[in-house]
């Protein structure tokens, strides 16, 4: 399947986003242990609420991609069942 250049980068910047999400909360918790437990648990669920929140927005501009392609397809489509069904006027005035 051909993938252009805006495909293969919202794939590489999801896929980047999970791996600063998973890394990124442990490191998170680290960060703030010493200042408690609850404490370092809130930061955690902060910070992965934030991470979570640019995965939906770069799966959103995916699949907002994938739906302005296929729009253009069944657009493409339509025109042509349109061609194929008109009749030339002649034909309709002579019935």
């Amino acid at each position: 399947m051909k993938t252009s250049t805006h495909d293969a980068l919202l794939s590489f910047l999801g896929g980047a986003s999970w791996a600063f999400a998973i890394i990124g909360t442990w490191v998170t918790f680290q960060s703030f242990i010493f200042l408690g437990l609850v404490t370092a648990i809130m930061f955690t669920f902060l910070f992965i609420f934030l991470a979570l929140f640019i995965i939906a927005v770069l799966q959103n501009l995916s699949l907002s991609r994938d739906r302005y392609e296929e729009t253009l397809k069944q657009t493409v489509l339509l025109k042509e069942i349109q061609e194929s069904l008109q009749v030339p006027s002649e034909n309709s005035h002579q019935a």
